[in-house]
């Protein structure tokens, strides 16, 4: 389903292009209003519907900005989009709750809403942990937060802090003051960054203290910014969506290492680096870490009778269904059509039900536009050798033993 964005905007030029530029992301959906009576009905009619909305300060019927308070007054996300810039008038919207404010003195002025617009979107999906002793302080950081959609978490030390992260493993940024009891927030990011579980988290320090060596003591532990408190709206905003941004850029970079761009599956070398990883972890802990090889029956076929886009689109469903099956373990795109499986949940037995229903599952459905029927072999290995390589060299040899034996099969032995 599409978010709904309130455009509110009497110049047609203008809202003409903000209607283009929200059309052209599928995400969202533009409501056109050319006035205040407009923008009031479109809420009316759309009560509790809109994601967010972009309107002009100066509207033909409300000449003083009242529209930001009609939609402030209704919780909806507000970006101001003004052809006068005025640093007074630009405070006291940013203190009465405005997303952003944004003067119209450039075509990339637009591209700012849309950028701003994705965020706010992106942002819904993101936790962030707010570790700040002052309730006031952490009231006032949390409603900034929630102004730009994020999931917000509190903690009033760094003890409670560290236990959160430990229990919750989707937060993405910590938010920490300094002076804290039990522990503060310095020895709290040295603590986090000595794990290698929280190596990707974003670290944003903060002090109300004022020497001027604390924001290098803390970059130099492992923060990844630093703010002295007091501090602006937008100072704090352009702060937390440049480090979440950076953040993504990182993953996007590792991304096209270690992803299959058809799939989306990990590729063959992540399997034998991280893999290899895991596989040794296992070892060490004394656990299972079984290991399936996967091939879909005659694929050429697929690729000689439609074509390799549809042999393509085959193979992404493939993965996806994959995936939806087993959502916790490694699956990496072998090579073609053959796909490894890293198992390390549950005993040998149950693997080998779980893909044996796989498979019979796997005939009964049909993918792509074409409707194509496919069946799948299947090989495992389930004791532990000295390596992922040579585990995965029994698993394979017992896959061909299926494909050159009728094919339709799953070995394990």
């Amino acid at each position: 389903m599409k978010n709904k964005i309130l455009l509110v905007e009497d110049s047609p030029v203008v809202l003409k292009v903000l209607r283009y530029l929200v059309s052209q992301n599928d995400l969202f959906m533009p409501v056109l209003a050319k006035c205040y009576a407009d923008a009031q009905e479109c809420l009316e009619a759309h009560s509790g519907d809109f994601f967010a909305a972009v309107v002009d300060l100066n509207l033909p019927d409300a000449e003083h900005g009242e529209v930001v308070d009609l939609v402030l007054d209704k919780q909806i996300p507000c970006i101001v989009l003004t052809g006068n810039f005025d640093d007074d008038l630009r405070l006291k919207l940013l203190n009465k709750g405005v997303v952003d404010y944004i003067t119209k003195d450039s075509r990339y002025s637009f591209n700012h809403v849309m950028k701003v617009l994705d965020r706010l979107e992106k942002n819904r999906r993101i936790k962030v942990l707010v570790a700040e002793d002052s309730s006031t302080s952490r009231l006032f950081i949390k409603i900034l937060l929630q102004q730009y959609q994020f999931q917000v978490l509190e903690a009033e030390n760094g003890q409670e802090a560290l236990a959160i992260l430990e229990q919750d493993s989707h937060i993405r940024m910590l938010i920490t003051d300094y002076n804290m009891p039990l522990i503060n927030g310095y020895d709290l990011v040295r603590m986090l960054r000595h794990n290698e579980r929280f190596k990707d988290l974003v670290i944003i320090g903060l002090s109300a203290e004022g020497d001027s060596s604390l924001s290098a003591k803390f970059i130099k532990s492992g923060a990844n910014d630093f703010l002295k408190k007091p501090f602006y709206h937008e100072e704090f905003h352009c702060r937390v969506n440049h480090n979440i941004e950076a953040q993504e850029m990182l993953q996007t970079i590792r991304d096209l290492a270690n992803i299959d761009p058809l799939t989306k599956l990990y590729n063959r070398r992540f399997l034998f680096t991280e893999g290899e990883s895991l596989y040794q972890k296992s070892i060490a802990s004394d656990r299972v870490l079984s290991v399936v090889m996967l091939d879909i029956d005659f694929f050429k076929r697929v690729n000689d009778t439609h074509g390799h886009l549809i042999g393509d689109a085959l193979l992404l469903e493939f993965s996806a269904y994959l995936v939806s099956v087993f959502p916790d373990e490694m699956i990496s795109r072998f090579g073609g059509e053959e796909f490894c499986v890293l198992i390390s949940t549950e005993s040998s037995e149950l693997t080998i039900q779980r893909f044996e229903a796989f498979l019979s599952e796997i005939k009964k459905m049909t993918f792509t536009e074409n409707k194509i029927t496919i069946t799948c072999s299947g090989g495992m290995n389930c004791d532990m050798q000295p390596t992922l390589s040579q585990a995965i060299e029994i698993a394979d040899e017992r896959l061909y033993t299926a494909k050159n034996t009728g094919r339709d099969k799953f070995i394990f032995e």
